[in-house]
């Protein structure tokens, strides 16, 4: 501490003491699982290390590699973000499976904050949707990578990356995303033993011997790998299909949503740095989230927003005609979903009615 010494030999400091976070600034809510991160880097009290943290951070410049070919940009106060979960095997990931040199993204969604940012709506996108693949261009090589027709939906990220992703969303829905998030496992992990666990409750048993989870019925603290394992697992719960696995993502993104609304991660100086730390190594996001600064100001923006006022949704789907194992969108409902969010409306009970997703038991496991 910086001071001198008086005429008594005593230290008397010349700086000023750091005010305790405000009430007001530990209310900040956090939108959606992979958005945890970046509002808990904005929860204030972290100057001192924000050169640290920004070198943390990785960004891909979405509108250079897009350019002008895009949907309008509507400045109307409301926004939408790509969120994806990289399901890469390199590095520390190797323990999910072998690695083939890329990554498709396991876990889509896009969210919708309205333009009061005091509501939002989440459409989860099935990995296995078969879409129309817009050309893209590869993020490893350069080279152009030609469209097409009953791609699934997780392999636009695998040809060509982030940008590939957005302009797929964009195709689909003619929304223009304005901001990109991703995280991947090993991150997704250790953010969430940062938080000290995300509570939550069983109301079946759980035993999926492909990620390696079990739980018995009651109510557990989840770590960080039974977290990961919980939100990939399929075959312990329903019907053992992608679409009730989503209902189990939903279920614990409102738990943890809950959970870092409860964590006093702001009276604990180590302990902010600690998770800030986690989770700027975890998220990769576009070029204009990319520091912690930009960060900061887009948490100041959505810190009235509650987990009670974010509804969550799957794109309406059914299950293909030619093979089980994927889903084809429905085209008037999927129009219903884009056009509520293109006019910052609620997306109608009508849209979702004859999906296939959001139904069945799995919604109902995790409490």
């Amino acid at each position: 501490m910086s001071g001198h010494r008086g005429s008594g030999g005593r230290i008397r400091p010349t700086g000023k003491r750091r005010k305790r976070p405000s009430r007001r600034r530990r209310a900040k809510v956090i939108a959606a699982w992979t958005l945890a991160g970046a509002l808990a880097v904005a929860g204030g009290g972290l100057g001192y290390a924000y050169f640290k943290l920004n070198g943390n951070l990785k960004a891909v410049d979405i509108n250079a590699a897009l350019g002008k070919n895009r949907p309008d940009n509507v400045d109307n106060g409301s926004q939408d973000i790509l969120v994806l979960g990289s399901d890469s095997r390199s590095g520390a990931n190797s323990e999910y499976g072998v690695d083939e040199g890329t990554a498709r993204s396991d876990t889509a969604m896009v969210v919708h904050i309205n333009k009061g940012h005091k509501s939002a709506s989440v459409v989860s996108i099935p990995r296995d949707t078969l879409i129309t693949r817009p050309d893209c261009t590869s993020d490893t090589t350069g080279q152009p990578v030609p469209g097409e027709q009953r791609a699934m939906f997780n392999s636009a990220y695998e040809v060509g990356g982030p940008a590939c992703a957005v302009k797929t969303v964009e195709s689909m829905s003619g929304i223009r995303m304005d901001h990109y998030v991703e995280v991947d496992f090993t991150g997704f992990k250790k953010l969430i033993d940062e938080l000290g666990g995300v509570e939550i409750t069983t109301t079946q048993a759980i035993h999926d011997p492909k990620s390696h989870l079990d739980l018995e019925p009651g109510t557990h603290t989840l770590d960080g790998e039974q977290s990961l394992a919980l939100v990939r697992t399929r075959k312990g719960v329903g019907d053992g299909s992608d679409l009730g696995r989503i209902q189990l993502q939903q279920a614990f993104m409102k738990a943890l949503m809950e959970q870092a609304k409860s964590v006093g991660v702001f009276t604990n100086p180590k302990t902010l740095f600690d998770l800030a730390d986690a989770a700027t190594k975890a998220l990769t996001t576009d070029s204009e989230l990319g520091s912690v600064e930009e960060l900061t100001s887009f948490a100041n923006g959505l810190k009235g927003l509650d987990a009670d006022n974010v509804h969550m949704v799957t794109l309406p789907v059914q299950y293909d005609p030619a093979d089980p194992n994927r889903v084809i969108p429905l085209e008037e409902a999927d129009q219903q979903v884009w056009t509520a969010l293109k006019h910052d409306k609620p997306i109608p009970a009508s849209a979702t009615e004859k999906s296939a997703g959001d139904k069945g038991s799995a919604g109902s496991v995790v409490q």
